[in-house]
């Protein structure tokens, strides 16, 4: 066999079932909690007639959305890969992470449109009750981000779906003084300008968010390694005379992918060993787990598993 490919620690990516299924715990106490305070919340901004609350709902809409489709994903990404789709259907998590963050950007925008014509007509916002949900708002996001704080480093859509909290953390938080301060003041211009500050702060969290989903579904080097390195530290591996057609990308977060043309010297007794220890040095030092090396001698020919010196053919 002329054509020597190492997967190291296996494609199917085993190692990660646990991640997942926390995760998926993670993503449906979070759903139940955040969809069952929507209600309420809806139907108090209404009442209110207070679109800071109207504005908060609508992100706490999004992140049931986005929790909802995470939890998809996760479903999905358990399915065994196929004929069809030889990597399985782990990418879907990134393509509901994009997903999530396009909605939310679309929410921002009406806010900040919605806000406009408040600014032109206020309303008479009702703030005791205002404050009130925005409070128990507030106790809803504190205990979903404490639930989804442990798998967001692992998980991109679990990270999407804890910075969409977050950011309605920070908005109950403004709503709760907004409604304060139109009791003490009847300012009722107050209520607009908090909606599009909860607007605004989202922004740069979900560009965040965007490009690093977009980086994935591009096939660009994962966040946190660099092409330059990777080559270098190869190229530094005893016996390797020659190095081209190096890729680095990465199916969903945290399941990175390598594949190279590596050229070896003579004194290479044994091929498959040396795949073994590029392999070893890839995951240890980068944490690359999915690898697929093709050796070949100094003439482009691909090596046998034994040693360079054995039978080759053009690949």
């Amino acid at each position: 066999m002329s054509h020597a490919h190492g997967h190291s620690h296996g494609s199917g990516g085993h190692g990660h079932d646990h991640g997942r299924g926390a995760s998926a715990r993670q993503l449906t106490l979070a759903l139940v909690l955040t969809s069952a305070f929507l209600i309420a919340e809806v139907v108090g901004g209404i009442l209110t007639q207070s679109l800071a609350l109207i504005s908060d709902a609508a992100h706490m809409f999004t992140d049931a959305a986005g929790l909802a489709i995470a939890l998809a994903a996760v479903k999905l990404g358990e399915r065994p890969a196929d004929a069809k789709r030889t990597f399985g259907y782990a990418r879907f998590e990134i393509l509901a992470a994009t997903f999530n963050a396009v909605l939310l950007f679309l929410v921002a925008l009406y806010i900040l449109y919605e806000a406009y014509q408040r600014f032109t007509s206020p309303a008479d916002v009702q703030s005791l009750p205002m404050l009130a949900i925005a409070t128990l708002g507030l106790l809803v996001n504190l205990v979903c981000m404490r639930i989804l704080s442990t798998g967001k480093d692992e998980s991109l859509n679990v990270k999407g779906a804890y910075l969409e909290v977050w950011a309605d953390m920070l908005g109950s938080i403004g709503v709760i003084l907004a409604a304060g301060a139109i009791w003490l003041t009847n300012w009722n211009w107050i209520d607009p300008l908090v909606a599009v500050a909860i607007g605004l702060w989202v922004l740069p969290r979900t560009w965040s968010l965007l490009r690093e989903s977009l980086n994935i579904l591009l096939q660009g080097v994962p966040e946190g390694l660099a092409l330059a390195e990777i080559e270098q530290a190869l190229r530094a591996v005893p016996g390797l005379t020659g190095l081209h057609s190096l890729h680095v990308w990465a199916l969903t977060s945290g399941q990175n992918v390598l594949s190279a043309h590596i050229e070896i010297g003579p004194d290479v007794a044994d091929a498959m060993a040396f795949r073994g220890r590029v392999e070893g040095m890839l995951h240890e030092r980068f944490g690359i787990d999915h690898i697929t090396i093709q050796l070949e001698d100094g003439r482009g020919h691909c090596v046998t598993e034994s040693h360079p010196g054995g039978p080759a053919e053009n690949h």
